[in-house]
C-alpha cells in the first residue's frame, strides 16, 4: 500500500488550523473575531465576515504564529506578506519546549524565494505561487508542543496573512524533528567552500537544499561539487556530486541552445528562478535552485556536514574558484528537538541589495 492508497485510508486523527481568524485553533473558534485588520471592511456585514484575516507585526517585534500544546504534526503552512519583507522577517520553529529554535531562516528563503523577487516554485514540498503565496508541505512532528514565530527586523510595520494546519492523535513513532540551517557567503572567500550544514550530531536524514546564487564573475559558474560528509568523514566525503547543475538535476549549464538559461520546476528539483541583469542597478545574474531528497534521502547515524564549491573556468581549460554571493537553506530531520545553529547574520548582511540612488550632480 503506497502513498496514493493512503489518501483513502481513514484515521482517528483530528485536524486543526491556526490563523488570525482562530489564533489558538480551538474547536468552533473560527470566525468569531469582532476586532481585526478587516473590521472596517466588514462593517456592513458584521461578525463572521473576514473581520480578522491578518496581523500587524511592529518593527523589532517577534510574533507567535502558533503555540500548540501536546503531540501532533504540522502538515501545511501558508503565509503571505509584501516582498519587501522576505529577507527582514525571520521564521523560527521550536519543538517540545526547546529554548533553541530548530528552524531559523529568513522567511523568503525558507520558501525558495531569497532574492525579494517572486519566483514560481511548483514542487512537492514547497509551492510559491503568484504573487507571494508561500506554502510548505514539510511534515513537522512534535511530541509535547510546537511554537512558530516571525521576527520583524525591518523599520516598518509588517502585515502578514497566515494559516497553519496540524493533526493530533496520529501515530508519530519513529518521526524526526524538522531542522534547517541558513548560511550566506557574500562574497564567498577565494578557494573556500560555501557551508550548507555546519556539522550536526545525531541520527537523522537530509531532505532538501535551496540555493540563492548570485554571480559575481563573468562566465559559467556551476562546476562546483556538493559534498556530504557523513558519520565520521573528515577530509573526504562519502557522497560527492559532479557539479552544481548536475546536483539540481540539470546539465550543460542549464542551457537549451538558442534559449540560454532555462527555468524548470519539478516535484523534487528545479532551477525555478533566473534573474537577468538590466544594464544598470541590477548588474549581476542571480538564480534560485532547489533539490528535495524525498525519494532519495541522505541518511546519517552519527553526524553530517554539507558544503558546495563555487567553480567556473579560466584560460587553458582550468577551473576558476569563484567569489560569488551564495545563500542556502538546508532541510533535515534529526532525533533531537534542537541542535547547534550557525549565527544568523544581521540585517545589513542579509540584505539582497541597496536601493537605487538618484544621480548626483
Amino acid at each position: 500500500m503506497g502513498p496514493l492508497s493512503d489518501v483513502a485510508r481513514l484515521s482517528t486523527a483530528k485536524t486543526w488550523s491556526i490563523s488570525p481568524e482562530n489564533f489558538d485553533g480551538a474547536k468552533g473558534g473560527g470566525g468569531r473575531a469582532t476586532e481585526g485588520t478587516g473590521k472596517d471592511c466588514a462593517a456592513e456585514l458584521g461578525r463572521g465576515w473576514k473581520v480578522s484575516p491578518s496581523v500587524e507585526i511592529e518593527p523589532g517585534a517577534s510574533y507567535d504564529l502558533a503555540n500548540i500544546d501536546g503531540a501532533g504534526i504540522i502538515t501545511h503552512l501558508w503565509l503571505t506578506t509584501h516582498r519587501d519583507n522576505w529577507r527582514s522577517l525571520i521564521l523560527r520553529a521550536y519543538w517540545d519546549g526547546a529554548q533553541t529554535p530548530a528552524i531559523e531562516v529568513p522567511y523568503g528563503d525558507f520558501f525558495g524565494n531569497g532574492w525579494g523577487t517572486f519566483g514560481q516554485l511548483s514542487s512537492s514540498m514547497i509551492a510559491a505561487n503568484p504573487n507571494g503565496g508561500f506554502n510548505s508541505y514539510w511534515p513537522m512532528p512534535f511530541t509535547s508542543g510546537a511554537r512558530l514565530t516571525l521576527e520583524n527586523r525591518s523599520a516598518q510595520t509588517v502585515v502578514v496573512y497566515y494559516q497553519i494546519t496540524y493533526e493530533t492523535g496520529g501515530d508519530a513513532s519513529g518521526l524526526g524533528y524538522l531542522h534547517t540551517q541558513f548560511h550566506r557567503s557574500n562574497p564567498l572567500p577565494y578557494r573556500e567552500c560555501h557551508p550548507i550544514v555546519d556539522r550536526v550530531t545525531g541520527h537523522g536524514k537530509y531532505v532538501g537544499t535551496y540555493l540563492a546564487w548570485g554571480v559575481n564573475n563573468p562566465g559559467w559558474w556551476g562546476e562546483g561539487e556538493i559534498k556530504f560528509y557523513t558519520d565520521g568523514d573528515q577530509d573526504f566525503p562519502t557522497i560527492c556530486g559532479t557539479g552544481t547543475e548536475d546536483y539540481f538535476g540539470g546539465a550543460w549549464n542549464f542551457d537549451v541552445p538558442g534559449q540560454g538559461y532555462t527555468e524548470f520546476s519539478t516535484p523534487y528539483l528545479g532551477l525555478h528562478q533566473v534573474l537577468k541583469p538590466d544594464g544598470l542597478y541590477v548588474s549581476q545574474q542571480r538564480f534560485g535552485m532547489y533539490r528535495w531528497h524525498i525519494a532519495d534521502p541522505i541518511h546519517f547515524q552519527q553526524d553530517l556536514r554539507v558544503e558546495i564549491q563555487a567553480l567556473g573556468w579560466k584560460s587553458g581549460h582550468r577551473y576558476r574558484p569563484l567569489t560569488d554571493d551564495i545563500a542556502s537553506v538546508a532541510y533535515f530531520y534529526l532525533d533531537a528537538p534542537a541542535a547547534t545553529l550557525p549565527a544568523l547574520p544581521d540585517n545589513d548582511y542579509l540584505e539582497v541589495g541597496g536601493a537605487p540612488m538618484d544621480p548626483v550632480g
